[in-house]
């Protein structure tokens, strides 16, 4: 009903479901994709007024674990999607993603995947996006503002969020985007943020020099605005970017001094540290099922012994069943765990060789040298030299 140009969604598990919308939205929005990952599968999908020239996806390495059905973001294969359209004679690369669930956030046992997946979508927007004039980010990250994968994201990207650099927000309290007064979302959940959470973001960017503000910027509040039943247990964000060829003159370009590296360096520093802890973990993990592994391998050599020698024949035969799942499931989550640890340190990696980077730009930075010393000249040092 609100006719925009881009339509990013998420959670639609069903590829059905993306069948009917296009049919429904197929006058409004001729051009359509369906990303497709995982078992269950990503959940992603876009539609757009403007003719789609490509598009892509990157399934991220690390999404939970297999053994946490009950959760089941390991069986959605968790992805970010890309569409790059041409406007207006200017090239926009639109991502639309959503990232793992945060289920405690007291005890967050998916913290380390939940910021490598940050890391691994600012390295694929960062990788991406170099050919782009601008760059347009939608998506559950379900993070909150403040949290280490959100502040990795914009940190690494500069990317703006809109809720924050908009001149009319109009809305839920505070942007959020999960609210109790919505009747899908538990109440109990949001305890501790009486008034919800913001987890849901748009984030943009110019490329190329293009200045790029937030004219409008709306949420939903707990029901439709047409039907008053919830579409979603999260609320819509709809957005209105005003493109300029050049920023206008009381704006000034975004500057890389002194404290933004700081802050590049400190959040860097910060996803190095819970990603050694994760990897740390997970290789704990793998440790503890190898020698569960020698153990179950040892049960049925001895089983196999007693068998063999017609001692307690039946009872061996029994218990060869269990044994031999022991050992299969053993293995599954030995290798799974250092599945696991690779992608961490893999991520861990690289953020190691970007935080040297970083440091070193900081070091050879104008601000900081050394002054010179009082009651010496420029000619003088400059002879020196």
């Amino acid at each position: 009903m609100e006719s925009f140009d881009l339509a990013l969604l998420e959670e639609v598990w069903s590829e059905q479901d993306f069948q009917d919308l296009r049919q429904k939205l197929l006058p409004t929005y001729p051009a359509a994709h369906y990303f497709r990952s995982g078992i269950i599968g990503s959940g992603l999908c876009v539609f757009s007024k403007h003719p789609i020239q490509e598009f892509t996806q990157h399934v991220f390495t690390l999404n939970g674990y297999p053994y946490m059905i009950h959760h089941g973001d390991w069986f959605c294969g968790k992805a970010v999607g890309l569409l790059v359209l041409h406007l207006s004679g200017l090239v926009l690369n639109a991502y639309v993603t959503h990232l793992h669930a945060e289920y405690n956030r007291q005890k967050d046992v998916y913290l380390a995947h939940r910021v490598a997946q940050a890391w691994e979508l600012a390295q694929f927007i960062h990788h991406t996006s170099k050919k782009a004039d601008m760059v347009l980010m939608c998506g559950d990250l379900n993070l909150h503002p403040k949290d280490l994968g959100c502040r990795l994201l914009k940190e690494w990207t500069g990317l703006c969020d809109a809720y924050l650099e908009t001149r009319d927000f109009k809305g839920s309290e505070e942007g959020c985007t999960m609210v109790p007064e919505n009747c899908y979302v538990n109440r109990r959940e949001l305890e501790q943020f009486p008034l919800g959470i913001r987890i849901d973001y748009v984030l943009y960017k110019a490329v190329s020099g293009l200045y790029i503000s937030c004219k409008t910027f709306k949420t939903t509040t707990g029901r439709d605005p047409h039907s008053g039943t919830p579409l979603s247990d999260h609320e819509a964000l709809m957005a209105t970017l005003c493109v300029r060829h050049s920023p206008p003159q009381h704006t000034s370009n975004p500057s890389h001094g002194p404290a933004e590296r700081s802050a590049l360096i400190s959040v860097l520093r910060e996803a190095w540290t819970e990603l050694d802890q994760g990897m740390a973990q997970a290789l704990w993990w793998a440790t503890i099922a190898g020698y569960v592994i020698g153990l179950g391998l040892l049960l049925l050599a001895l089983l196999c012994a007693l068998a063999v020698g017609g001692g307690i024949r039946e009872v061996a035969i029994l218990l060869w069943t269990p044994s031999v799942g022991l050992v299969l499931g053993a293995g599954a989550v030995y290798l799974f765990h250092v599945q696991e640890a690779k992608g961490l340190c893999r991520a861990r990696a690289e953020l190691q060789h970007v935080l040297g980077r970083a440091r070193e730009a900081q070091d050879l930075s104008p601000e900081s040298q050394p002054a010179l010393q009082p009651g010496r000249q420029e000619g003088d040092r400059a002879e020196e030299q």
